[in-house]
């Protein structure tokens, strides 16, 4: 059984936190997928209409959206301690 969290990352190639986030989630072996809305408009109009933010990284867990990286946020939504 397979209960890995759904996670999207909504970042750019030049957004450190961006860089932070990804790190992290690959550092704790969370699989996630990368979308870079620099190079994808209908990515970025599915950013805003998720979360009513245009800056990045907006990350999607589970339909959780955490905006910026939030590392208290994003342990909480991925059930962490």
């Amino acid at each position: 059984m397979d209960n890995q969290p759904r996670v999207i990352v909504f970042s750019t190639p030049t957004c450190s936190f961006c860089s932070m986030a990804k790190k992290y989630f690959r550092e704790r072996g969370i699989r996630f997928k990368d979308v870079d809305v620099s190079r994808d408009p209908a990515a970025a109009r599915d950013m805003l209409r998720r979360s009513g933010q245009s800056g990045v990284p907006v990350i999607d867990i589970n339909g959780k959206i955490v905006v910026g990286f939030d590392r208290p946020k994003i342990d909480k939504y991925l059930g962490l301690k």
